[in-house]
């Protein structure tokens, strides 16, 4: 799962000609959800979003306080452009969690962010919808997060199954491959001596 976290004065989500939410000062997320993203996944973003100390405390330090420290608001809004890969110019979106599946998973992360948070602080856009969304950002301040359960580059994950396929490789022809070689080794030198491949314990044999 990938998210880009604005810090905000103010940002609104508009479809056609109605505003249908916005929020003062707080954070603006936009979420892309991928085709492998897990419970796990919504685990560590949950938590990640409402504890990251991007705001100052009532001293004025700068990076001391997260948006559930200071009781902000958070505009959550469902972005499946951030899974993308480019291919040349274009991007692709394949590895983008599909429509079908990704609002109950989206919904899920919003029920978890307001039972985590509260209810009323946590606002979202439309899912599926053309939205304009509003963005006055504070600083500026944008953060690009990402959850480390797995790859979702092209390339990471084409290398990743080519390792995994090497060790399946080496998995089937066994661990006791080069015993056998020495031991058909041994065989030519002496033909009265046991390869063991066929469970034949060499301290057996007469002398």
């Amino acid at each position: 799962m990938k998210a880009v976290i604005q810090r905000v004065t103010k940002a609104s989500v508009t479809v056609g000609e109605e505003q249908i939410s916005s929020i003062g000062r707080g954070l603006c997320v936009l979420l892309g959800i991928s085709s492998e993203d897990t419970q796990k996944d919504v685990d560590y973003m949950v938590r990640k979003i409402l504890n990251l100390r991007l705001f100052e405390d009532e001293n004025g330090r700068a990076w001391s306080r997260s948006v559930m420290d200071t009781e902000l608001e958070v505009l959550c809004v469902s972005q499946f452009t951030l899974q993308h890969i480019l291919k040349g110019n274009k991007p692709d979106f394949h590895s983008a969690m599909p429509a079908e599946i990704s609002q109950s998973f989206y919904n899920n992360i919003l029920e978890q962010m307001r039972t985590t948070y509260k209810p009323e602080c946590v606002k979202d856009g439309q899912f599926g919808a053309y939205m304009q969304v509003h963005i006055q950002n504070d600083g500026p301040v944008t953060i690009h997060l990402e959850s480390p359960n797995g790859p979702t580059d092209a390339k990471q994950l084409s290398k990743l199954e080519k390792q995994q396929q090497r060790k399946e490789k080496t998995r089937s022809k066994g661990p006791a491959e080069p015993g056998r070689e020495k031991a058909a080794q041994r065989s030519k030198a002496d033909p009265n001596a046991s390869s063991g491949a066929e469970g034949d314990v060499s301290s057996e044999r007469e002398p």
